[in-house]
């Protein structure tokens, strides 16, 4: 008896039944694989990105386009305090940004609100190309990138300012400005009229006073020669509802500094916290007029050293009690030297302590004047030699003393002698009674930062420093460096061992 499935040839039988009977059921069609042409893809990155709504990548495209500190943020900017954006930080973001508006065309138009945000003209080309592509968009009827220009920030070398007609066209078609900022980059002609009225000096600065202006930060220069309240107060009594920061200077050297002639619309700034000066005894007597009841910070550069002029007394006596932070920029060599210049000298003591009674931080220069009346002290500056109510001294410019210093006596590079008036200075701001208040000393300067903590800073430094922070230590004042970072025995030596 055969046993089931032992008979090959039946089974093999069956196999191909059964695959005749699939075949007339599922028919297997024609492939034409071998005829149709290979489509060769070639990858994107672009196709690896996830669909996320625009206003998630819009988030995620400001966090990764984002600069610290923020550039827009008004309330960084209120003290002098603060370190301030430099060139180099921002051509490095608009480098990320540009690379980011490259890698898709859904990027790209994502980018430029971040791209036109900050704008920072550092040569006239720059200010041309800017101006040449708003115009081609107006001719062409299509949407002004300058809708997104929120700060419009112009520094420039001398021999490189930007032509009045390229900035007009700028603030023409920036209509949401916040923050402007002229350095001296526009390069005006004083002594010839002017073919386009519209680029004139005066409407250039109107041109700024549009209805509901949103400007909150405003640095200005007066290119005319005519004193700045007379040309420049109309456009500030339109610009002043959300002004919080007004910075004035002025190109031109003030011939007289008698007290003004004509009368200047009084202005009123309600929400203004910070004024700069690099102006004329003249228009400290005009702003000494102005209503700014917020005023809080002032910084002075006194460009006719007209510190004991009439004005300058108006201005501080009528704001100096509501001033809580100040700066005086100009060293005390240069007022010293100049008061030794005049015939006759002056003699009376400006009371700056007296006008301003409730300062609380003062910023000076390094570079004060050994006081030859009296040796053993050196005051901080010579309009502020004491101060009961000041808690915090800023010093500028440390790494220029330094430097200075260093070179006029190169001797052994571990010997500090050379820095020894320098520690004598910092060490009168610890005396009780000149500043029996002070708790802080600060070292305004970046670059001194980098001398003291940097790649093999020198012994000699380090040995400054640790005395500094010594003499503070006893007098029980912290030491700060730019950043409002406290300098620290432990940090000196670990720098003392990376020279060792």
């Amino acid at each position: 008896m055969m046993r089931p499935f032992e008979d090959t040839h039946l089974l093999t039988r069956i196999e191909h039944a059964v695959q005749s009977i699939a075949a007339k059921i599922h028919p297997r069609r024609p492939s034409r694989a071998s005829s149709a042409p290979i489509r060769r893809y070639s990858h994107s990155p672009a196709h690896d990105l996830p669909y996320l709504p625009t206003e998630v990548w819009l988030l995620i495209l400001r966090e990764a386009t984002a600069m610290s500190p923020d550039p827009l943020d008004i309330s960084l900017g209120l003290s002098f305090l603060e370190t301030p954006c430099e060139v180099q930080e921002y051509f490095a973001a608009m480098r990320v940004k540009r690379d980011l508006s490259l890698v898709s065309k859904a990027w790209n138009k994502h980018m430029q609100e971040f791209l036109y945000e900050f704008v920072w003209i550092s040569r006239a080309s720059q200010a041309k190309a800017l101006a040449l592509t708003l115009l081609t968009q107006f001719i062409g009827d299509k949407p002004s990138s300058g809708r997104w220009i929120r700060r419009l920030h112009m520094e420039t070398p001398a021999l490189k300012r930007c032509a009045t007609d390229d900035i007009r066209t700028i603030l023409d078609y920036a209509p949401h400005l916040v923050i402007y900022s002229d350095h001296h980059a526009v390069r005006c002609t004083r002594y010839q009229e002017f073919s386009d009225v519209r680029c004139s000096p005066e409407q250039l600065v109107s041109a700024l006073a549009v209805p509901n202006s949103k400007l909150r930060r405003l640095s200005l220069t007066n290119y005319s020669d005519v004193p700045f309240p007379y040309q420049m107060s109309p456009m500030l009594k339109q610009t002043a509802r959300n002004l919080e920061y007004l910075e004035l200077s002025s190109t031109s050297i003030p011939l007289s500094s008698r007290a003004p002639t004509r009368t200047s619309p009084i202005v009123s700034l309600p929400v203004l916290q910070s004024l700069k000066l690099t102006l004329d005894n003249t228009t400290f007597a005009v702003l000494a007029s102005w209503n700014m009841p917020n005023l809080r910070n002032v910084s002075v550069v006194s460009s006719d050293f007209g510190y004991a002029g009439q004005g300058f007394a108006n201005f501080f006596e009528a704001h100096g009690p509501k001033i809580e932070q100040l700066e005086l920029g100009h060293s005390s060599s240069l007022i010293v030297e100049h008061n030794l210049s005049l015939n006759p000298r002056p003699i009376q003591q400006i009371p700056l302590a007296d006008w301003c009674p409730n300062l609380k931080e003062f910023i000076c220069s390094a570079d004060a004047e050994w006081n030859w009346r009296n040796p053993d002290w050196i005051a901080p500056h010579v309009l502020l030699p004491a101060h009961r109510h000041l808690r915090f001294i800023g010093i500028r410019d440390i790494d220029k003393r330094i430097v200075d210093d260093a070179s006029a006596f190169p001797a052994d590079p571990e010997d500090d002698a050379p820095f020894f008036p320098l520690l004598e200075q910092i060490s009168s701001l610890l005396f009780n009674d000149a500043f029996p208040s002070l708790r802080y000393i600060r070292d305004l300067s970046r670059a001194s930062h980098t001398m003291r903590f940097g790649h093999r800073p020198q012994v000699r430094i380090l040995k400054f420093w640790a005395n500094v922070l010594a003499r503070c230590g006893q007098r029980q004042v912290w030491l700060e460096d730019y950043r409002g970072v406290n300098i620290t025995v432990r940090d000196l030596k670990r720098a003392g061992l990376i020279t060792a």
